[in-house]
């Protein structure tokens, strides 16, 4: 071969290889990003048994755990999990740090401004812990007013508080097993959250359920960038999937009901 023909071949396929290099265009959209890398990240905060913990072989479990393992095996991708504190989920979302955020989370007003939802997969409540042995009268969520009261940042209980008691009657934590620690230790008086979260602290001993009561409408769901109406369409479509099943109802029997 001489030089000039062999220096038109490598011309040639270095052209080709270019021409096929911008052939594979980018994904058109989060779905498509995730089921060509086969893999979603998942935003939770893993303080909120049974919901969502770390268990004793230190391993994400819990209600929520379980239901998003089974949608990403429907999906046919693989979770790669990020522990995060409650109110950091919707801004790691919005930063493009994580996919998706399932945290026992309820698709308020206020959030669906910043976010997009799935359907919803659970409708929760509420409930208030004092500690073991309290004479406290909380008949009515009323009643929190004049106590010292402890939520999680972020959470629709810390919504209710917020808007209706006096700020410095409120200690806000990142994680729910610190207002229950300071609950224990006399810090607090009291302690607002979701009411299976609840029951949860009460295994542990040193508290005790004084209200069973709602803060808000806890309509629980999957959170999706704005915008992500593919992502958001697939899980809807898993999800009714799994309640028509009864996935969901046996997830319920196993972490939510005693």
């Amino acid at each position: 071969m001489n030089r000039r023909k062999g220096l038109s071949l490598i011309l040639l396929v270095t052209l080709l290889i270019i021409t096929a290099a911008g052939c594979q265009s980018e994904p058109a959209n989060d779905l498509e990003r995730i089921q060509s890398a086969k893999k979603i990240t998942v935003g939770t905060s893993a303080d909120y048994p049974p919901f969502e913990f770390i268990n004793e072989s230190n391993e994400f479990d819990g209600f929520d755990i379980k239901l998003m393992n089974e949608i990403a095996s429907r999906m046919d991708v693989e979770i790669e999990w990020q522990d995060i504190a409650f109110d950091g989920l919707i801004g790691s979302l919005q930063t493009g740090k994580i996919d998706a955020v399932i945290a026992a989370m309820s698709a308020t007003a206020e959030r669906d401004e910043q976010v997009d939802f799935s359907i919803n997969y659970y409708v929760g409540k509420d409930a208030v812990l004092v500690v073991e042995g309290s004479d406290l009268g909380i008949n009515a969520k009323e009643d929190l007013a004049g106590n010292r009261i402890a939520v999680q940042s972020g959470t629709i209980q810390d919504d209710w508080v917020t808007e209706n008691l006096p700020d410095e009657e409120i200690s806000r934590y990142e994680r729910a097993e610190q207002a229950v620690l300071d609950l224990k230790s006399g810090r607090v008086d009291v302690v607002a959250m979701d009411f299976f979260a609840a029951t949860a602290f009460l295994e542990q001993g040193g508290v005790e359920l004084t209200l069973e009561t709602n803060f808000a409408d806890e309509h629980m769901a999957v959170a999706v960038p704005e915008g992500s109406a593919e992502l958001k369409a697939e899980l809807d479509k898993v999800i009714t999937e799994l309640q028509d099943e009864g996935f969901i109802d046996n997830l319920t029997m196993e972490y939510l009901v005693e």
